[in-house]
């Protein structure tokens, strides 16, 4: 039993959680970084992504994505089009951290996810969290903001990554992480959106905590995000 316990405690450690296997990177130069991972990681991934697009009756690879993130429902829903450019549910991730309050990002170090509408800027494979995503946070709209309200060192470098593990960013875990990171390589990062709400806006008003400020164009944002959220309708669950 003893020899036993130890293969599996061995096969554990060897493959990481929920059987991902362990990164291997081999090279500082970040094209070829990127190709080594789709070594690894491409063919199991896009076999289960294959399977969530046919499941929804879109094409594979889609020419554009969307990530709809609602902290307070710690999820990740992602969406694509179809022939018809309907917005197909994809497959929907649980986040597996979270982190601060429901509410904007306001400075740095303050843990806050932000909220607003953004882009993926690149495509990290030399993660500290495995694999991630780098998202253009601050944006116009945050910038402008912060200049009204006289507020500096916004903070930057927010992710969606693997791992559980929040300080700010949206931990999505390793194999989910794999599956971003396999699709946004075949889409291209200019041609997925992100957009992140306080709660699913569709269903219900914003979620607002009293511990949190509240600037005075909160109500500009949450109708910005509502307004696009609502490309995004459907009554099954992926």
């Amino acid at each position: 039993m003893r020899i036993l316990g130890f293969i599996i405690l061995l096969a554990i450690l060897l493959t990481g959680c929920h059987g991902v296997p362990k990164k291997k990177v081999t090279t500082n130069n970040w094209q070829q970084a990127q190709k080594q991972i789709l070594q690894q990681y491409g063919a199991r991934s896009e076999t289960r992504l294959k399977s969530y697009f046919k499941q929804a009756g879109v094409r594979y690879p889609p020419k554009k994505v969307n990530l709809l993130v609602f902290k307070k429902e710690r999820k990740v829903e992602l969406w694509a089009q179809d022939h018809r450019r309907q917005n197909k549910l994809i497959r929907t991730y649980p986040m597996t951290a979270t982190s601060g309050l429901p509410g904007p990002k306001m400075r740095q170090w303050d843990k806050q996810i932000p909220e607003g509408i953004y882009n993926i800027v690149y495509l990290n494979p030399f993660s500290e969290y495995h694999l991630s995503m780098m998202l253009n946070y601050p944006n116009q709209f945050d910038r402008e903001k912060a200049r009204l309200d006289g507020r500096t060192n916004l903070g930057d470098e927010i992710f969606i990554h693997g791992k559980r593990a929040s300080a700010g960013c949206i931990a999505v875990g390793d194999r989910a992480m794999n599956e971003l990171f396999v699709l946004m390589s075949r889409v291209g990062a200019r041609n997925a959106q992100v957009i992140i709400a306080p709660n699913d806006l569709r269903k219900r008003k914003p979620f607002l905590d009293h511990k949190q400020p509240k600037p005075n164009w909160l109500p500009e944002l949450y109708t910005k995000i509502n307004r696009r959220l609502q490309s995004f309708h459907t009554t099954v669950s992926a």
